[in-house]
């Protein structure tokens, strides 16, 4: 299981995913599960990954054209015109590798089929940012402003804080912490989720990255940010009145 998140800001996006992967409790990985295509000057793309490695890896692989030598590849979604139709392009590599994996007969111990699922974010000059979310049969759906963020892999965690803290107009800097809140709790709750994150901050009509870091295990900000809540959580409940069992 994984933890990622997209958000759309009036600002642009904020995007951030955990790198943690398990096949157990005693076989525990780190890997990338944010990765980003980009034209100066002409369209930004980001895509995370939840689910299974192997579908993951297989559709990002073919996004990059990994069967050309690196002077050829050109990944097609460097050329769509829309970023509905990046979306829809990643969306139907998705449903083929997991139809070809069913196919195969790769399914789990309970006969469940390897899936995934993927966040898709950029922008194209001269359009709004866009943020997709796609599922595993390769249908997507866009965020709005009624549904402006989209959460993938172990999302019951964090999502309470997102809900509660979100801001549209908010800005990158607010975001990050709120995202951290978010991720703070998921790793606080479930093993399967973990650091290093991984974030990257995208302007609106910039292009390429505005901020894009690892944060790692032992990171004096995400620390304060931890304690902090913690102890912020603390103080809240106490603040509370207390249940009077003899008024009832």
């Amino acid at each position: 299981m994984t933890y990622g998140v997209g958000m759309m800001l009036d600002a642009g996006l904020v995007l951030m995913s955990d790198t943690r992967t398990n096949a157990g409790v005693d076989n525990v990985s780190v890997f990338r599960k944010m990765f980003h295509w980009s034209v100066p000057g002409d369209r930004i793309i980001t895509v995370l990954t939840a689910g299974n490695l192997g579908t993951t890896q297989a559709v990002v692989s073919q996004i990059e054209e990994r069967t050309k030598a690196p002077g050829e590849r050109h990944p097609s979604i460097l050329t769509a015109p829309t970023m509905f139709q990046v979306a829809t392009e990643i969306g139907t590599l998705l449903r083929d590798v997991i139809a070809k994996a069913r196919a195969g007969g790769m399914e789990g111990e309970e006969g469940e089929v390897f899936s995934a699922s993927m966040i898709v974010a950029g922008q194209i000059a001269g359009m709004e940012p866009s943020l997709f979310r796609i599922y595993p049969e390769g249908n997507f759906i866009e965020a709005s402003f009624d549904t402006p963020f989209f959460q993938i892999g172990e999302t019951k965690y964090g999502r309470p804080i997102l809900v509660r803290g979100y801001d549209r107009a908010m800005p990158f800097e607010e975001a990050v912490k709120l995202l951290l809140v978010s991720f703070d709790s998921t790793l606080a709750a479930n093993l399967s989720v973990g650091l290093p994150f991984d974030l990257m901050v995208i302007a609106r009509d910039g292009f390429t990255p505005l901020h894009h870091r690892r944060i790692k295990a032992g990171d004096p900000y995400f620390a304060s940010i931890s304690t902090g809540w913690s102890e912020a959580l603390r103080q809240a409940f106490k603040a509370l009145p207390a249940y009077d069992m003899a008024a009832v």
